[in-house]
C-alpha cells in the first residue's frame, strides 16, 4: 500500500511538528545530547536574523520604489487594526487580571542587570532616534524602524530612477527573496534543535510555582488569537474570519513559537503574504511595521505582569487607571523589541504608574523571565501571525487562503 502524500512529502508545517516531537522526545532521552542539538537552533535563528534586516530594506525600497502613482498602498487601515488589536489586548489583559487576580513572591534573583526606560518620554525618545539611526548601523544592529525609514526615504527617491534602475532593485529583492525561502527550509532542523535545547536546559519544573500566573497570561494570548482577533476581523470584513485566523496561526505562528522573535519571522510572514496573493507593495511594508509595533501580546504581557505587581502589594486600582494603563501598554508594547523578552523591560514603564519602585519592577521583570519559557514563545507566535492576519484583512486586495498544504 502507498504511502499518504503528507508522509512521502510532508509540508514544512508537518516537517516542524516533526522536528519538535524529536527534538522533545531527545531532550527526554538525553539531555546532554539535547543539549548538544541546541547548535543547529542556534545556527537557524542566526541566519534568519542575517538576512531579515538587509530583506526589510530592500523589500521595502523596492516596494515603494515600484509603486505607480494613483494605486494605494492599503497600509492606512492595516496601521488601524494594529493599533485596534494591541489596545484591545491590553483592555483584555486588564479585565482578566481584575476576574483572576494573581500574586507573587517578589524575590530578585542574582546576576539580572537591566535598565528598563525610565518614562514613556524615553520611549518615544529612543523610537525617535531610531528612525534617524546611521544605515550601516541600522543594518548591524538589527533597527528595524531606521531600516523602514531608509527604505521608505530611498524607495521615494528611487521612484523617479529609469526603468532600469528599477527593475535592478526589483531583481536584487527577488534575489534575497529566494535565499530567505531557503533559510525558512531549514525550520524543522531548527526547531528540533531548539525545543532539544531548551527542554534540556530548563525543563518545565521552572513553570510550576507560577503556574497561575501562566495561565493568566496564556488564556488571555489564547482569547486574542481566537476571540479578539477574529471579531476585529469579522467587523472589518463582514466574513468567517476563522479560515484566515486559523491559516495564520498554523503558517507563522507555529515557527513564530518557537524562533521567539517577530523580527527574526519576518520572512516567514512575508512568503504566507506571498503565497495568498496580496499585494507585494502592501506586506512589504506592513510586515515588517507590524514586527515592530504590531505587540498585541506584549501589551499582554506587559498589563498581566503589571497587575500582579499591584495586587501582590495591594496597590488600589479605579477604572480610569485601568484604562490607563491599557493605554501606557499599547504605547510600550509598540516600543518593545522584535527579540525574545523584549516587552518585560517595558514592565518597570507601567509599575511607575501605581508608584512602584525600580526595584520591585525589576523583581516582577525577573519572575517575567522564568515563566518566559513559554510566555515568550506564545507571545510572539499571538505578535507574528496577526501582522500577516491584519495584513491580509485590511489589504486592497482580498486574500486568497491557502489550504493546509500536502506537500512543498
Amino acid at each position: 500500500m502507498p504511502f499518504p502524500a503528507f508522509l512521502r512529502r510532508p509540508s514544512l508545517v508537518t516537517q516542524i511538528v516533526i522536528g519538535l516531537v524529536a527534538g522533545t522526545l531527545l531532550a527526554l532521552a538525553s539531555p546532554r545530547a539535547g543539549a548538544a542539538a541546541g547548535l543547529l537552533g542556534t545556527v537557524f535563528i542566526a541566519a534568519l536574523k542575517a538576512v531579515a534586516p538587509v530583506l526589510v530594506l530592500v523589500l521595502v525600497m523596492a516596494a515603494i520604489a515600484s509603486h505607480r502613482s494613483g494605486h494605494g498602498t492599503g497600509i492606512r487601515p492595516i496601521l488601524g487594526l494594529y493599533l485596534v488589536g494591541t489596545f484591545t489586548a491590553a483592555l483584555v489583559a486588564v479585565s482578566a487580571s481584575f476576574l483572576f487576580p494573581t500574586t507573587l513572591q517578589l524575590a530578585l534573583p542574582e546576576g539580572i542587570e537591566l535598565t528598563p526606560p525610565e518614562g514613556i518620554g524615553q520611549v518615544l525618545h529612543t523610537l525617535l532616534m531610531q528612525v534617524f539611526d546611521n544605515p550601516v548601523s541600522a543594518l548591524a544592529n538589527a533597527n528595524y524602524i531606521g531600516l523602514l525609514a531608509w527604505g521608505a526615504g530611498l524607495g521615494l527617491a528611487l521612484r523617479h530612477a529609469s526603468e532600469g534602475t528599477r527593475a535592478a532593485l526589483s531583481d536584487l529583492s527577488a534575489a534575497i527573496t529566494w535565499l530567505v525561502r531557503l533559510v525558512i527550509r531549514l525550520a524543522p532542523l531548527g526547531i528540533f534543535g531548539l525545543v532539544a535545547a531548551t527542554l534540556a536546559e530548563s525543563g518545565l519544573s521552572a513553570l510550576l510555582d507560577y503556574a497561575r500566573l501562566l495561565a493568566v497570561l496564556l488564556g488571555c494570548m489564547l482569547f486574542m488569537a481566537l476571540v479578539g482577533n477574529p471579531l476585529i476581523v469579522f467587523l472589518k470584513t463582514r466574513r468567517n474570519p476563522y479560515p484566515l485566523v486559523l491559516t495564520c496561526l498554523r503558517e507563522s505562528g507555529i515557527t513564530a513559537f518557537f524562533t521567539r522573535s517577530s523580527a527574526a519571522n519576518i520572512p516567514v510572514n512575508l512568503e504566507l503574504c506571498r503565497r495568498m496573493e496580496l499585494p507585494e507593495e502592501t506586506y512589504a511594508v506592513s510586515i515588517p511595521i507590524g514586527a515592530t509595533i504590531n505587540m498585541a501580546g506584549a501589551a499582554i504581557t506587559i498589563t498581566v505582569l503589571t497587575m500582579a505587581a499591584v495586587h501582590t502589594l495591594g496597590v488600589p486600582v479605579d477604572l480610569p487607571t485601568a484604562l490607563l494603563l491599557s493605554l501606557v501598554a499599547t504605547v510600550g508594547a509598540c516600543g518593545a523589541s522584535g527579540v525574545p523578552g523584549g516587552s518585560l523591560l517595558l514592565v518597570p514603564l507601567a509599575c511607575g504608574l501605581f508608584g512602584i519602585s525600580t526595584d520591585l519592577a525589576m523583581q516582577v521583570v525577573a519572575i517575567g523571565f522564568i515563566v518566559g519559557v513559554v510566555q515568550d514563545s506564545a507571545e510572539t507566535a499571538l505578535n507574528s501571525s496577526t501582522d500577516v492576519l491584519f495584513t491580509a484583512t485590511g489589504a486592497p486586495a482580498e486574500p486568497r487562503v491557502p489550504p493546509a498544504p500536502v506537500g512543498d
